[in-house]
């Protein structure tokens, strides 16, 4: 049963082009295992800016959250940027010696649901840090009995989940809403200078036959009949940067 719900989830998560689609993908498999809820955090690249947020937690608390910067202050946060392991978190879990700002903000996420978790730091080859968190509001001892009996499978989950997500804040390949792979792009962008496939194969070292492809591909996410339709969407979307 679990082969088949982490590789629907792999299937549905390669096919996403929205967030949207990508978060419905981990809730599925946050259902299917019975872990109550996620939130997938990846830190900014320049301080002081907002991470960038893929949850199913409570709207009230994210919302909450991100207008207060509690990452700042969040332990959990803090673990996730030195951790290799995954670590569980809450009142439960941590240490006497939690500031009070820390312990105020467990207390404070408990009032919304959150009241333990269990998070897999992850640390990329860009240097790019993010974590994948599993959060229940239920007795500890069935959520710690599910996140160890999955451990492996979601610890593979969170680094796919991450390789994708990273797409849909690519401000410099978000075309009509629609984030394109850079090899779409690219392909794109040589077709609105008056490229032929076969010359952008040329011009990329692949075959005409590759950049066909890339080009449907281009068209068909950002929901056009023509590719010449397409290359108004991306000049449109140049415009406005």
């Amino acid at each position: 049963m679990m082969d088949r719900v982490f590789q629907r989830f792999a299937e549905r998560l390669t096919e996403c082009t929205h967030q949207d689609a990508a978060q419905q993908s981990m809730a599925d498999v946050t259902t299917a295992l019975k872990l109550s809820c996620f939130a997938y955090l990846a830190l900014p690249d320049k301080p002081g800016t907002t991470p960038n947020l893929i949850s199913t937690y409570p709207s009230s608390w994210t919302a909450l959250y991100l207008e207060r910067k509690y990452e700042s202050v969040d332990p959990v946060v803090r673990r996730a940027v030195y951790a290799a392991k995954p670590f569980g978190w809450g009142l439960g879990f941590e240490p006497r010696g939690l500031f009070e700002s820390e312990r105020a903000l467990f207390e404070e996420a408990a009032r919304f649901g959150i009241c333990c978790g269990f998070t897999f730091p992850i640390h990329d080859q860009s240097g790019a840090v993010a974590a994948l968190s599993f959060a229940t509001d239920e007795r500890r001892t069935a959520f710690e009995r599910l996140l160890v009996e999955h451990a492996t499978s979601l610890r593979l989950v969170a680094a796919f989940f991450h390789a994708h997500a990273r797409r849909f804040w690519t401000a410099d390949r978000i075309v009509g809403g629609v984030v394109l792979s850079p090899r779409e792009f690219e392909c794109l962008e040589w077709s609105a200078r008056g490229k032929s496939a076969g010359e952008i194969g040329t011009i990329l070292g692949i075959a005409e036959r590759t950049a066909g492809f890339h080009l449907d591909n281009a068209r068909a996410k950002l929901g056009v009949s023509s590719l010449r339709q397409a290359v108004v969407l991306l000049t449109e979307a140049k415009s406005r940067k």
